[in-house]
């Protein structure tokens, strides 16, 4: 589910919708299809886009969700995805980031300043967010559930993490390979940076900066937008596919740097 905000969070009512439209009916159709009693447990922490009374806005054919909130102040030591998820996917992304540059700086002749100014853009951030997930082990998901369930992870698991340290020093050997002066302990501070927990008062002042998003977004909808089927969406993206693939093989030192659609202005 896509939504847009023009502060890029997730408000309560995209998180009710993602709930109802998503994660419920996925849900549902997993444990009907796996032939499992349908119920299930929504676990949640103390976030801002997360409703206090979120069971009471669940469509009464996913009433077989059940929610639970974990303690207040406990998201760090408890929460699943903070238990090496984020920082292996962090540590990995880094890299992956660190490697596109400086493979785009040694094939062409743009310098890491202009590539990074005029050439990197958000298809190129998924790209690299797509190699950094695909890099975050099973073996790492499942035992970041050691400390909230320690029943469901084996015990072989907790000894088969990923080395965090070797990924440090590829990121290190690679800025300073583009003439950066980069330091584990750069890569360290980079990857601890948000990893505190809200406190209480920046919760409420999220809150409440969100319901003037909400209330300026409702304000926006009632004007008609054009709607896209998804079968157009498709259409669309086959025949970009088809283009890309053509400036690629007839220009490939251009789409090295991720910019096929400024080729295609030119030769236009």
């Amino acid at each position: 589910m896509w939504r847009s905000n023009p502060k890029a969070w997730v408000t309560r009512k995209f998180f009710v919708e993602w709930v109802n439209l998503v994660f419920g009916p996925t849900v549902k159709k997993y444990l009907q299809e796996n032939n499992l009693p349908v119920q299930a447990l929504l676990i949640l922490d103390n976030a801002p886009a997360h409703p206090p009374n979120l069971e009471d806005d669940i469509l009464e054919e996913l009433k077989f969700i059940k929610v639970l909130y974990l303690p207040p102040n406990t998201t760090p030591i408890l929460q699943p995805m903070d238990q090496q998820v984020i920082s292996n996917f962090k540590k990995l992304y880094t890299k992956h980031l660190f490697r596109r540059c400086f493979e785009v700086t040694e094939r062409t002749n743009l310098t890491l300043r202009e590539f990074w100014k005029d050439h990197f853009n958000i298809a190129i951030y998924l790209q690299i967010i797509d190699q950094a997930w695909l890099g975050v082990t099973t073996k790492t998901l499942t035992s970041a559930w050691k400390k909230l369930w320690p029943e469901a992870v084996a015990e072989r698991i907790y000894e088969e993490l990923e080395p965090g340290v070797s990924v440090e020093e590829e990121i290190v050997s690679l800025g300073k390979s583009m003439g950066l002066e980069v330091k584990e302990r750069d890569v360290n501070e980079l990857i601890e940076e948000y990893t505190q927990e809200l406190t209480t008062e920046e919760i409420q002042e999220l809150q409440s900066q969100q319901h003037t998003e909400v209330m300026q977004e409702i304000g926006f909808e009632e004007s008609e937008e054009e709607v896209i089927s998804t079968s157009e969406i498709k259409e669309i993206l086959g025949m970009w596919e088809s283009v890309s693939q053509f400036v690629e093989k007839k220009h490939p030192e251009k789409v090295a740097t991720g910019r096929a659609s400024d080729l295609l202005m030119t030769l236009a």
